[in-house]
């Protein structure tokens, strides 16, 4: 949506009022939201107010409602839980209790509320925008507030944003704390695992979520778990046999480990919960398995949250503001959501229609309709789900006379034996002989190949690093020995899981089928790197664990400097070339400024940094925090800023400097990268089983069409095969990036949280759309 003249952003909140809660249950990621709703406010010249206590501290008003400043929200970026305080409120569900809340806002002129919390908060927040004027003249009657305080506040404008960690609301991709509530389920998972496979025992693990199955499915998904039973799609009658027999057969081959998990609103097609007790009597008397059974409670709410929900609160703060300041008395209360990558305004009414239309499709046993109305995202992971886990490996000897080989390309990444895992498995599942390519390119020239059997990949999703071992070497130069290896081994088709090398290779094994006709096979690369570098997709696999790695030590290094005061630190992250992981870490740890190679800067621009952090040692935030990309500049090193800063803020303050290196390449994958890996892995061979059929010519595979070698991507909000080819217009292989990258949008954001006087560009706002509309016929 275009606007005919721009809007000077720094005055648009002139003259007005916002005021921000949480209410409900508590979510890791709401101080985020809370800090940048703040800031952003304060930049556009409002005044920005805190509510504390939820709803009743609107009711109450008096101290729980106070005016917040740009420093009093330093150092809650990385704080669990809302720091303003949550509450649930009876006095709110009254009109008399909303009269009073209404009567504190207009004595304070506040006629924009920001709420954060789930749906029953903001349906709460839409009813008392409904009766706004109906409230003001109840209390012009009692003579609670003037005529001219009613005229001034003769609106109220609403926006919400989903804090739950259930991520239950439709509408939107993910809401704040899903993705650190996974963390902590995982770091539990992984925790029991272990213990558990020293004494072959059998876990059962209770995750949150009472009406809707998210976090279960996703924890199946990232576990590699037996079973999950969740709200939205009992399991079929007779399911106590089947869930034994499955048990049984992993034990037969070998697994010391079964792990089930169970959303506390689990249901069988009855309407009977399906408990933690339930299962542990069915697998003990049954099976006389060593069974322990865990209900993780209130642990998934707690914790720091993940960078993820960090940059999602600073993004939809700073939406939600701009939602509230160009509001008008005729635009619907809407709510912020996560479409993909893209923050978007949906209509608050209509989001909280089609979350209850879910609960009414499972209670009157609709459960197919009830998973597609969750949204894509966890049909996706439901059907992924299903591939993988509710099926026995296939005891006959493959029928498709396929062979697939698997190779790992370029640096190691967390999330690599995920994709690995998934691949190898649906391929045998589909009948595929699967083949592990030892050492990339390398191994495919010098013949370490090795068949893949179902347990070969066991237990793999959670392990970081590359199983299979990866170099960084190109097949141009060993085209020859590669060739003869493909008729050799009987390959017919190729996934290549890497980072900007993987491309290239692709692309040179793609140039070099006219030679060599034994390259005239389907390929798929699969983007695996902590740079986030591929052209073809927005998100690469590993690049989610790495940024939580730096956001993790950003964490712990503003600690120290909080602790020393005037103390800045430069800390230098990899990329390459590319800023992803520079501008998202620094967003997620609240950095003063990030530099990097694709947005230039010169001697002013440090000029200025510098004078900034000048200026904030005055206030009571005396720390700083500089993210360099190892890349961005030649000459200005991180040696150099190290010393330029030192110089400049002698007597002011003092420098640290911290290079992060290889510690961003290593650790256990993140339930992100785990959910994705699987989802990649498992799309990719599907891809190349129906890319076989098509290739398949006189008794031979024969491809050397462009659309038989592409990159499997994230775009936007669907995962998309690119031919090799079509995206070479979109490289800069000099600097081994794509051309146009969708997170530069988000620098701006970074440099007004970080109090800089820059305009952000107001031109281009989200538009409102329609989630009925958008659903269709669902």
């Amino acid at each position: 949506m275009q606007r005919s003249t721009p809007v000077d952003p720094t005055k648009m909140g002139t003259g007005r009022a916002i005021a921000v809660l949480t209410s409900g249950g508590d979510a890791q990621g709401m101080n985020a939201a809370v800090r940048a709703t703040v800031r952003v406010g304060i930049y556009t010249g409002a005044k920005v107010y805190f509510v504390h206590e939820g709803y009743q501290g609107l009711v109450d008003g008096g101290d729980n409602i106070r005016q917040a400043t740009w420093e009093s929200v330093s150092m809650m970026l990385q704080l669990g839980g809302t720091v303003i305080g949550s509450a649930r409120c009876q006095d709110f569900r009254s009109k008399e209790g909303r009269a009073k809340a209404a009567c504190n806002l207009v004595k304070l002129g506040i006629t924009n509320l920001c709420v954060i919390g789930g749906d029953g908060s903001l349906t709460g927040a839409n009813e008392f925008r409904n009766e706004w004027s109906e409230l003001l003249q109840i209390l012009l009657k009692a003579g609670k507030i003037t005529a001219e305080e009613a005229k001034r506040s003769s609106h109220l404008n609403i926006v919400g944003m989903v804090g739950s960690i259930d991520n239950d609301f439709c509408g939107t991709d993910m809401t704040i704390g899903t993705d650190s509530a996974l963390h902590r389920i995982m770091e539990v998972v992984d925790a029991i695992t272990t213990t558990a496979q020293s004494h072959q025992r059998a876990f059962i693990l209770e995750v949150m979520g009472r009406h809707c199955g998210y976090l279960a499915l996703v924890t199946a998904l990232a576990c590699g778990a037996d079973w999950v039973f969740i709200p939205e799609m009992p399991p079929d009658e007779g399911w106590e046999d089947h869930l034994c027999r499955r048990l049984t057969y992993q034990r037969s081959i070998g697994n010391r480990l079964n792990v089930i998990i169970v959303a506390e609103g689990a249901l069988d097609r009855h309407g009977k919960p399906i408990t933690c007790d339930i299962l542990k009597n069915l697998v003990t008397k049954k099976l006389s398995f060593d069974t322990r059974a865990t209900i993780l409670g209130h642990v998934q709410r707690g914790g720091t949250p993940s960078a993820f929900d960090r940059i999602l609160g600073s993004r939809m703060g700073v939406e939600a503001v701009m939602a509230l300041l160009e509001a008008t008395p005729d635009t619907p209360a809407c709510v912020v959501s996560l479409s993909g990558n893209m923050a978007v305004r949906l209509p608050l009414m209509e989001c909280v229609q089609v979350t209850k239309e879910v609960t009414k499709a499972m209670a009157e046993g609709r459960f197919e309709e009830a998973v597609k109305l969750r949204g894509k995202s966890f049909e996706n992971n439901w059907n992924t789900y299903k591939l993988l886990a509710h099926v026995t490996a296939p005891d006959f000897i493959p029928f498709s006379n396929i062979n697939i080989a698997i190779l790992n390309v370029g640096a190691p990444c967390a999330g690599m034996n995920a994709a690995v895992r998934s691949a190898v498995r649906i391929g045998i599942l589909q009948g595929h002989n699967m083949l592990a390519v030892h050492d990339g390119f390398d191994g495919l020239a010098h013949g370490t190949i090795e068949p893949m059997a179902w347990g070969y990949v066991g237990g793999w999703t959670g392990k970081g690093g590359s199983n299979l071992g990866t170099k960084r070497s190109l097949p141009a130069s060993m085209i020859e020995e590669i060739s003869l290896n493909i008729a050799k081994f009987n390959i017919h088709a190729l996934v290549i899981i890497g980072g900007f090398e993987a491309f290239v290779g692709g692309l040179e094994l793609v140039t070099a089928r006219e030679k060599f006709e034994e390259l005239c096979i389907p390929l798929v690369v699969i983007p695996a790197t902590v740079s986030n570098n591929v052209p073809g997709s927005d998100f690469s696999i590993g690049a989610d664990t790495a940024l939580n790695t730096i956001t993790t030590t950003c964490d712990r290094i503003k600690q120290s400097a909080a602790g020393t005061k005037r103390r800045v630190f430069i800390i230098e992250t990899m990329g390459g070339y590319c800023g992803y992981l520079a501008t998202m870490a620094g967003l997620a740890a609240g950095a003063d400024a990030a530099y990097i190679y694709e947005d230039p800067f010169g001697i002013h621009d440090l000029e200025t940094n510098v004078e900034h952090l000048l200026e904030k040692m005055k206030t009571t935030v005396k720390r700083g925090l500089i993210l360099r990309n190892e890349k961005c500049n030649a000459n200005y090193t991180t040696d150099f800023l190290f010393n330029l800063y030192s110089e400049e803020g002698k007597g002011v303050f003092d420098c640290r400097k911290n290079v992060l290196g290889h510690m961003q390449q290593g650790g256990t994958p993140t339930p992100f990268d785990r959910n994705f890996g699987t989802k990649m892995g498992a799309k990719a061979v599907l891809w190349l089983t129906d890319k076989l059929k098509e290739c398949y010519r006189h008794g031979r595979i024969f491809a050397n069409t462009p659309d038989s070698a592409c990159v499997l991507g994230m775009k936007k909000r669907a995962m998309i095969f690119q031919p090799l080819f079509d995206l070479k217009e979109d490289t800069d292989f000099e600097h081994r990036i794509p051309k146009t990258e969708w997170w530069l949008k988000l620098r701006p954001i970074l440099k007004i949280l970080a109090k800089y006087k820059i305009s952000l560009d107001t031109s281009e706002t989200a538009t409102m759309e329609h989630v009925i509309k958008k659903r269709g016929t669902v």
